[in-house]
């Protein structure tokens, strides 16, 4: 197995783990969000300090990075929920949602930016088929009023789409900068959490089932998530790890219906087919080169 293939498998895995965010949320509502995010991103911190002493550099070490390292860290994981949370505040959450799911669109977009790398029709179009589906998913049989009073509220969701959008394309860039560095980025992230709950927010005692899913959520999306989508963004095949994206409100949806959140109905299954047939133009790259390999291993010597 290559990097790449080893690039696009870590990106998928953090998709999957993104996937169960909507579901501990459910059970950590009361928590209010900047003191939920300082909590996930301590826990991610303490993921990635045992990490680095497994690892036996030691911990300055993995301090020790340019300042432009961590200047993007800290703007891709504070910055993106700082404006996602203003955005939540500041307009509806159906359509400050729509607008932040521009974010895996604009990963395709702008990794034709990239060195070495080629936008190709397929890619486009697989990942407008995605964003269409999470706008049905999203959407379908809701009231979607786009008001020029929220027009601040929408800045703010369109603003946290580029900036994670950005921050995955720019990983690109420090590929030589271990993924481990992601720890310090959850560290400052939880302080700078910290300083925006104690300003915005008043603090909330949590239950022992709110504080396990706030711990479920440093484990998983807003913890290990960031560490394997950081190696996913550096090694493996950008575009096609954005449009893939858009699987990730699909299987957040079908998570509330396991677990009785929601109900099922045909707009999931409509949202389905155009994520799913996005994901499958999107990996037409990959299904020819499996072709090829299979048909090359099957000739005779």
């Amino acid at each position: 197995m290559n990097h790449v293939q080893k690039g696009n498998i870590a990106g998928i895995i953090a998709i999957l783990l993104w996937s169960t965010l909507a579901l501990f949320t459910v059970f950590t509502s009361a928590i209010p969000p900047f003191q939920l995010t300082c909590m996930a991103f301590s826990m991610a911190f303490v993921i990635g300090l045992g990490l680095w002493i497994k690892e036996g550099k030691g911990i300055i070490a993995h301090l020790r990075l340019p300042w432009k390292v961590w200047a993007v860290g800290i703007y891709g994981l504070f910055g993106y929920h700082f404006f996602y949370f203003l955005a939540l505040k500041s307009a509806p959450a159906l359509e400050a949602n729509l607008i932040n799911y521009l974010w895996p669109l604009l990963i395709v977009l702008l990794s034709a930016f990239l060195p070495n790398e080629k936008l190709r029709w397929y890619h486009s179009i697989g990942a407008i088929l995605g964003f269409l589906g999470a706008f049905v998913l999203l959407g379908f049989g809701k009231e979607i009023a786009f008001s020029s009073h929220y027009t601040q509220g929408y800045m703010y969701a369109l603003i946290c789409a580029f900036i994670w959008s950005s921050y995955s394309v720019l990983s690109r860039y420090f590929g030589s900068v271990p993924t481990l560095s992601v720890g310090g980025f959850c560290a400052v992230s939880a302080l700078l959490s910290l300083g925006a709950h104690l300003i915005f927010e008043q603090t909330h005692i949590p239950t022992t089932q709110e504080f396990l899913a706030a711990l479920g959520l440093g484990l998983g999306p807003v913890g290990v998530a960031f560490f394997v989508w950081d190696y996913g963004m550096k090694q493996g095949d950008i575009k096609l790890i954005g449009s893939l994206s858009y699987i990730t409100p699909l299987l957040s949806t079908l998570m509330l219906v396991l677990f009785g959140r929601t109900a099922p109905s045909n707009t999931i299954w409509i949202a389905c087919s155009l994520i799913v047939l996005g994901s499958i133009i999107s990996s037409l790259s990959f299904f020819k080169g499996f072709i090829h390999r299979i048909s090359t291993r099957n000739q005779p010597l």
